[in-house]
């Protein structure tokens, strides 16, 4: 089963880099619904942020407590669909606009990374627009596993008569022309499922995006993507890395484990409601001990409701110590998934963290201990308009897919594979009045 002929997320059209456009975006979270409309304007020349054609400026947000998902996957259609409602009419009703049709991320669903290489022979010596045709083809006519969608085809690197590190081949002489491809994928039924929440709001999907490489666009500068980067998102429920390296992601993976799990524990140890540990965790929680935290008292609500009870009094080190070791084993989870794929030299290199879980006091340091390298904490750049809680790591995936839609014409898709896979897997009751409807009429 070749890619052409697989399950193909939506492709987003290209963007004019001389044309202004307004786009709307859903970050749905396993902890939060985000929905931004931006105006999107031609950008002047930007040193730091060179692969951007458009300065982004947000006039509507709106962001809602997630329902319906678990593990970054959804798990109850009809909760999830109200949150996207609530945000999605939250933002319209700050931009004054109605939302025809937004870009979506996914993280849950296993996503994975594959690499193809294909080569063609050149027929009139150099390379032209036919010829980089070809050879994207033949690399995306490749096997994948059943029952997988792609969401990007992502060309990584041509080589010229066996020579790599060619960035546009076009033009130049030679006897045959090489592409590797990186293709980015996960299981068809959470990408569906994704897609069928949003088109039962009367939204239409343009595009769906891996988390890890929406944080990455967001948050890198260009010279950490070129020399060699690991964008690690640690949201709710689940905790996202992209490899970058020479410019392009290079590797995708997600653990269904995040800051949710943290939250739990110490519900769990505490004996205390989630609310309040979600509460303990945001202002006194730390993911290293300091000499200070024996004398430091934090009050524990009782884990009923009566307001009569006094609270636990404990010390901050026992919060301390129940929050240390889940973060430990999310950093080593991330460390051995990078091993395993063979990207651990890169985990050595540079370290960016995004995220709302990456927030947690100390994380930096654990991060650095554990993966070892420069760690950075990842906020989102280049973006006008943004609330000032919109600008910490925890909105750098939902800021990432503003960004997306101008680097979205690299990608290698076959658009009438994916549109006819999808199309029958959500034709649904409102998709069917829809198509009658403009049939009709």
């Amino acid at each position: 089963m070749s890619l052409t002929s697989q399950g193909l997320t939506p492709r987003m059209r290209p963007l004019s880099s001389r044309k202004s456009a307004t786009l709307s975006i859903l970050d749905i979270g396993t902890s939060k619904v985000v929905c931004l409309i931006a105006e999107l304007n031609p950008a002047e020349a930007n040193e730091r942020l060179r692969g951007r054609t458009h300065v982004a400026r947000i006039i509507g947000i709106g962001h809602q407590r997630s329902l319906g998902l678990k593990g970054g996957a959804i798990i109850d259609l009809e909760s999830a669909e109200r949150a996207i409602r609530a945000a999605v009419d939250a933002a319209e009703r700050m931009a004054k606009v109605e939302v025809q049709s937004v870009i979506v991320n996914l993280t849950g669903g296993r996503l994975n990374s594959q690499h193809y290489a294909a080569s063609v022979d050149l027929r009139g010596g150099s390379v032209g627009d036919s010829d980089v045709k070809r050879v994207l083809a033949a690399a995306a006519n490749h096997a994948i596993r059943p029952g997988k969608a792609v969401l990007h085809a992502l060309p990584t690197g041509y080589a010229l008569d066996g020579s790599p590190g060619v960035l546009d081949p076009r033009g130049l002489i030679g006897g045959s022309l090489s592409v590797d491809m990186h293709v980015v994928a996960s299981e068809a039924a959470a990408a569906r499922n994704v897609m069928l929440a949003v088109e039962r709001c009367h939204l239409e999907v343009e595009a769906v995006v891996a988390t890890p490489y929406a944080a990455g666009l967001s948050v890198l500068v260009d010279d950490e993507a070129e020399m060699g980067v690991v964008v690690v998102d640690m949201g709710g429920g689940t905790t996202s890395l992209g490899v970058f390296s020479g410019g392009h992601l290079t590797h995708a993976d997600a653990i269904a484990v995040g800051g949710n799990h943290i939250t739990m524990d110490v519900a769990r140890g505490l004996s205390t409601r989630v609310s309040a540990a979600e509460r303990l965790k945001t202002l006194h929680g730390s993911a290293i001990a300091s000499p200070s935290d024996e004398r430091d008292m934090i009050a524990v609500p009782q884990v009923d409701d009566d307001e009569r009870d006094m609270p636990n009094h404990l010390s901050k080190s026992h919060l301390v110590r129940i929050i240390k070791p889940r973060v430990e084993e999310i950093l080593e989870l991330v460390r051995d998934r990078l091993k395993a794929a063979g990207f651990s030299a890169e985990a050595g290199r540079r370290v960016v963290l995004t995220g709302g879980a990456c927030q947690l006091t100390g994380m930096p340091e654990v991060a650095r201990r554990v993966l070892g390298g420069q760690v950075r904490t990842g906020r989102p750049l280049g973006i006008r308009g943004l609330p000032e809680a919109g600008k910490g790591p925890s909105f750098a995936a939902a800021v990432g897919l503003l960004v997306y839609p101008q680097v979205a014409h690299v990608e290698h898709f076959e658009p009438r594979a994916g549109a006819s896979f999808f199309a029958h897997a959500t034709d649904g009751y409102f998709s069917r009045v829809g198509r009658w409807l403009r049939e009709s009429f």
